[in-house]
């Protein structure tokens, strides 16, 4: 395939068919219901319609969204030193791809039906000389862009730029409502400033505002603060990662939350969810799902494959591809199992055969962990394999942070 040549994925559209618009919003009912969300109203006349270009071909609810898109991490340059940094970000990798072979990999993307939007990520991806060059390519391509970013490069000017070269949802990382405990964390005294310079900017340019954050023992008392701040910024969507020890993150592997602050995080999301308007979504904490359903005493096997339409728990590999600065793919950030390289292979035949990919897909059958193996919740939970992994070594293992009792194995 010859880099420039993406006329032939012109079919592919930006906006999606009336089937997957229902099941969008059989998915948000179904949630809205379990959890009783007082805040549903808002959302959807106020930030539902700006969510659907962000939320391209998902049907269900998870860690990072399902079914399947690609993050692609564009460069592992960046501005900041943040202390939990997965990728440890900094300087630039002597084997990053070139604008030729990233847009290579752009065409062989588009060639995967169910992709229907594009993340990069980074690093920092404004880092990157040439990412509007890209964007434009991966518009053209029939790509949804999304950008996530630390936001400190962005003013009113880019961000115009971003929408024109079609950028629908811009994630900006926030930890906490007070600047210095988010300064501290981003290792800069300019990081909490700049970032919300960078979040009017996108609010302006009328981009969706979506925020990350990561959640640790360090900022574990301001998250209340920071998601009613993160509602009032007009934000759409508010994912709540916790700390993975990987990366940067293995030096403040302490901070990480344990099985008990597994439980106080979720039940905390699940009480602040019914009052705020931002739609959250936990990241490495797939368990949610699954105590949403104890929490409403959904729990018989007819409500528990009811669920299983719409909540899908982790989603590493069976709807979330990590793709590196170097081409490397991995199942997720968190999962560092390298199923190929798209300069030896293409994305394609690693996407359809690796068997790291197939472990994840058919988890069912291929957990080794018996917790999370014979779980009920196999389905809907799934254990966060990022975090089986960090502990054992095993991204089939158990997860050491489920706290879901379940006296009835099946």
């Amino acid at each position: 395939m010859v880099p420039g040549n993406i006329s032939r994925y012109n079919f592919k559209k930006i906006f999606l068919p009336p089937s997957l618009l229902l099941k969008q919003l059989e998915s948000v009912l179904f949630f809205r219901s379990t959890i009783r969300w007082r805040g549903f109203g808002k959302w959807l006349t106020r930030k539902s319609l700006r969510s659907i270009p962000v939320s391209a071909g998902a049907v269900g609810m998870g860690c990072i969204g399902f079914p399947n898109h690609p993050v692609w991490e564009v460069t592992n340059r960046c501005n900041l030193n943040c202390i939990h940094c997965h990728t440890e970000g900094g300087h630039k990798l002597e084997d990053e791809l070139d604008t030729s072979r990233a847009k290579k990999l752009i065409d062989e993307l588009a060639e995967i039906r169910d992709f229907r939007m594009l993340v990069y990520t980074g690093g920092e991806p404004f880092m990157r000389g040439d990412l509007f060059e890209l964007l434009e390519y991966s518009k053209k391509a029939g790509f949804v862009n999304v950008i996530a970013s630390n936001g400190m490069m962005i003013d009113d000017g880019v961000a115009r730029d971003l929408k024109k070269a079609g950028v629908a949802g811009v994630a900006v990382s926030l930890d906490s409502d007070n600047c210095l405990v988010h300064n501290n964390i981003r290792n800069n005294p300019q990081a909490f400033e700049k970032a919300l310079r960078g979040i009017e900017a996108i609010k302006k340019a009328g981009i969706l505002l979506q925020v990350n954050t990561t959640a640790m023992d360090i900022n574990f008392e301001d998250l209340g603060d920071l998601i009613d701040y993160v509602d009032r910024l007009g934000s759409g969507i508010m994912l709540m990662y916790q700390l993975v020890p990987v990366g940067r993150g293995i030096e403040i592997a302490k901070s990480a939350l344990d099985m008990e602050y597994n439980e106080k995080l979720l039940t905390f999301l699940a009480e602040k969810q019914k009052r705020t308007s931002v739609l959250i979504e936990p990241v490495a904490g797939p368990q949610y799902w699954a105590y949403l359903l104890e929490r409403a005493g959904r729990t018989s096997r007819s409500w528990i494959r009811k669920a299983e339409r719409s909540f899908y728990g982790c989603t590493a590999g069976n709807g979330l591809v990590y793709i590196k600065a170097n081409g490397d793919v991995w199942p997720c950030p968190f999962i560092e199992v390298n199923a190929g390289n798209i300069r030896n292979s293409s994305f394609k035949k690693i996407w359809e055969n690796s068997e790291v990919f197939n472990n994840l897909r058919n988890r069912s059958e291929k957990l080794n962990g018996s917790a999370c193996s014979e779980c009920k919740y196999n389905i809907i939970c799934g254990g966060c394999r990022g975090r089986a992994m960090a502990h054992s070594g095993d991204y089939m293992g158990d997860d050491p942070s489920c706290f879901i009792n379940d006296d009835d194995k099946e």
